[in-house]
């Protein structure tokens, strides 16, 4: 399955705790803090509801 890679580029501080509960349950934690998760339509939903606050990229997968 194609993954991709969230960065969180804006604080989440000063909007509302659903937005801040997101950012926390993608893995992101810090400011410029990258995970890299599974392209489903779940998170994808949830970069939506964030997309003021992250930044996302395909990544491409090496196969050996």
């Amino acid at each position: 399955m194609a993954k991709i890679k969230i960065t969180l580029t804006k604080s989440p501080i000063g909007y509302n705790k659903k937005q801040r509960a997101t950012a926390v349950a993608l893995g992101l934690k810090k400011m410029n803090s990258s995970v890299i998760q599974e392209d489903t339509p779940d998170i994808m939903g949830k970069i939506a509801s964030i997309a003021h606050l992250v930044t996302w990229e395909k990544v491409v997968e090496e196969e050996n």
